[in-house]
């Protein structure tokens, strides 16, 4: 059996055997489409019977596998729940990403992956499932893409095995369920892997155009992340593309202006935008966006240098505030049980694919379609490793969607050649490494499911046993084997996504899976700071907000593992002065957690809420958060998300008061949240309030009431 490298454009790579039928005649050229109901019932001509429901059942699979529990995690990330609140109430809230309806403001990052939710909540009202349910939704659209680009080259199977792939990684599971910019960024960085591949097909300049817009609207969602993935892209297709190199570098630079387009645009009217008319740009120094871009959320990521930030950055040869640096990053404690189950066997896969389509020509688009996934995750792994600011495990769902289709291509691929004794024993070892390391990681856990690392270790290597001699098996010997390996690969990554898919997730920092030794939360703390905050020591709580101190059975329909958090609210179970994470002050709530709002005091905050333009003014974003999403009411986040932004500086604070546009001042401990040093403008606030305004205690939160001054 051989796979045909270099058949025409219009269709995938594909031999007949028991993976696929033998393609069919392309349609006459002008002759007309089958009708859109038929296509999607039936898909393509070529498909075996089996393929498009197989495709939809994946696709329905993820659906409830993500919606499942999904109110369980209640607003999630209160910080951009907050911005998708605001953005439902006011459009011009929507269009800059602000905190609040008021526009005091606005998140650290551009708006475009609020929007959706944003929408959504304009249309449904404000609940878990307003906010969350357009996440699930780009997660499945994720999981479709994926298969699309594997099944065009390679198999349906391909395409199906690379969607699994995807759906059950589970950090995956945890951000497609979850508020956080990472899943549109995940989407659309896999939509223009695809468009890229596409281009490489024909040569269509229109492709670049659709895969420039791609990675312009991720700079929108997450900045100059979404740009990781443009050398490889750029090389592979001025290295491949089937035209003449003039056209190659014509055709880049228009897939590079249709980039500046489409993000650019809002990048343009923010900057023109009279300062004084918009919200402040939270995470600036200098309400700037441009700033932020290329400081806080650019270059200060990769050398840690982050003006405003929490904490250092990481080490360069050892350990630091965001974890160790290294080629090894990727498997760590705290990361490797989120991301890593088969990046050994997507590099094995990889060099395997490259190593068949050595003799291929130029312009064989099955190559292409390695270089283009593998240069993607390459690319974003070396980074991920060695980045050494603010860096969190759920970034790594970037890699999933470049893992799923090596995995796809690279089995479908050397599945077809299993008669020659290199294919079959390449995927022999791809089975064996992942086994072996889905035992490492399921051990870190040894009260989680401690059956399921020897059913993956036996398992593992018993197939890949019948991997060896596949080429020589009978059909369902060989279709058995193939089987066998599936399930061995999948189910330590199904499990922890199991898990992940049964618990709630709040907070600014969380993790998929349960404990494990060495990682956030888990026994010993290590691979990351205490309690998921930099430089602090061991904590009760891990980076989900979630208690983790019993793990239990640690699956579905066992013990909670890591505890449920309030629902409707999803915050934090600390009250009053008390909410420090990591020996830093977190006031009422928390700088990483949302607080708990008493019934008291949101009937104190909505008292005469609506004369005031903003019903109170917190320090930190997850604080006064909490107590807008409980009100309803704009509630001013001083200073952002970290309380060290120096808006609103002391003196227009003090003619915000003097105009009578806030009521309260939310009293939030010694430090102001991060409030930053003492002559911060968070701290210089809070001195002069508490110095200036009469207090009012409701339970064990204090608050100020700004149109009161104190007695002498």
């Amino acid at each position: 059996m051989t796979v045909h490298f270099d058949q025409p454009t219009t269709g995938r790579d594909t031999s007949p055997d028991s993976w696929t039928r033998p393609p069919t005649p392309a349609p006459a050229p002008g002759a007309p489409k089958r009708p859109f109901v038929q296509r999607l019932r039936h898909g393509r001509p070529e498909d075996p019977r089996w393929a498009r429901p197989a495709f939809l059942a994946l696709l329905l699979a993820t659906v409830a596998l993500y919606l499942y529990n999904l109110s369980a995690s209640g607003y999630a990330n209160s910080f951009y729940s907050a911005a998708v609140q605001a953005g439902s109430q006011s459009w011009k809230a929507f269009f800059f990403g602000s905190l609040d309806a008021a526009n005091a403001i606005t998140v650290d990052k551009p708006p475009a992956a609020l929007w959706p939710m944003a929408l959504s909540v304009r249309l449904f009202g404000l609940s878990s499932w307003a906010i969350l349910a357009p996440e699930v939704l780009m997660g499945v659209g994720t999981v479709g893409i994926v298969y699309a680009a594997v099944r065009r080259r390679f198999s349906p199977a391909a395409g199906l095995i690379a969607g699994a792939v995807l759906a059950l990684t589970p950090v995956a599971a945890l951000m497609f369920r979850f508020n956080n910019p990472d899943a549109m960024l995940a989407l659309l960085m896999a939509a223009a892997c695809y468009f890229v591949i596409r281009a490489l097909e024909d040569g269509r300049t229109k492709w670049l155009l659709w895969a420039g817009a791609a990675i312009g609207f991720a700079f929108l969602a997450k900045t100059l992340q979404a740009f990781l993935i443009l050398p490889p892209l750029a090389l592979v297709y001025g290295v491949c593309a089937p035209v003449t190199v003039k056209k190659r570098i014509g055709q880049l630079a228009a897939g590079l202006a249709a980039i500046v387009v489409s993000g650019g645009w809002w990048v343009a009217i923010v900057e023109l935008w009279p300062a004084s008319s918009r919200p402040y740009i939270g995470g600036s120094q200098n309400n700037s966006f441009l700033e932020l871009t290329f400081g806080y959320n650019g270059l200060g990521r990769l050398n840690g240098d982050e003006t405003g930030s929490v904490g250092g950055g990481g080490g360069g040869n050892g350990g630091g505030a965001w974890g160790e640096t290294g080629w090894d990053r990727m498997f760590s404690s705290a990361i490797g049980g989120q991301i890593s189950w088969l990046i050994p066997a997507a590099l094995i896969l990889l060099v395997a694919g490259l190593v068949a389509t050595r003799k291929a020509k130029r312009t064989s688009v099955t190559r292409g379609s390695f270089l283009v996934w593998g240069g993607a995750l390459l690319t974003t792994m070396l980074i991920f490793s060695y980045m050494q600011g603010i860096f969190h495990e759920y970034y790594t769902v970037a890699l999933a969607p470049y893992i799923a289709p090596l995995v796809g291509m690279g089995a479908a691929l050397l599945w077809e050649k299993r008669d020659k004794a290199w294919a079959s024993l390449t995927l022999a070892a791809a089975m064996t490494a992942t086994a072996a390391w889905g035992y490492v990681l399921l051990n870190r856990s040894s009260d989680y499911l401690p059956w399921l690392k020897w059913l993956v270790l036996v398992g593992g290597l018993t197939a890949a046993l019948g991997l060896i001699f596949a080429g020589r098996l009978g059909r369902r010997l060989a279709l058995g084997a193939a089987g066998l390996s599936l399930v061995a690969a999948l189910a330590g990554p199904a499990a922890y996504t199991l898990t992940t898919v049964n618990e709630g997730h709040t907070g600014s920092i969380v993790t998929a899976g349960p404990a494990v030794a060495g990682g956030r939360g888990g026994p010993g703390g290590g691979g990351g700071p205490g309690g998921g905050f930099p430089g602090g020591g061991q904590s009760q709580q891990n980076g989900n907000g979630n208690a983790q101190g019993q793990q239990g059975n640690g699956f579905p329909g066992g013990q909670n593992q890591q505890g449920q958090n309030q629902q409707g609210q999803g915050q934090n179970q600390q009250n009053g002065d008390g909410g420090r994470m990591g020996g830093m002050g977190g006031g009422v709530g928390g700088l990483l957690n949302g607080a708990s709002v008493s019934s008291e005091a949101k009937k104190l905050l909505e008292t005469d809420a609506d004369q005031y333009t903003w019903a109170a003014a917190a320090i930190g974003a997850q604080n006064a958060a909490s107590y807008q999403l409980s009100t309803g009411d704009p509630v001013m986040a001083i200073g952002g998300f970290n309380g060290t932004d120096p808006s609103p500086t002391l003196a227009q604070f003090k003619k915000y008061v003097a105009d009578g546009k806030i009521h309260y001042f939310i009293a939030s401990g010694s430090m102001g949240g991060m409030g930053g040093s003492s002559d911060g403008t968070s701290s210089q606030i809070t001195s002069w309030v508490e110095a200036t305004f009469k207090k009012v205690t409701v339970g064990s939160t204090t608050f100020y009431d700004l149109t009161q001054k104190a007695s002498s």
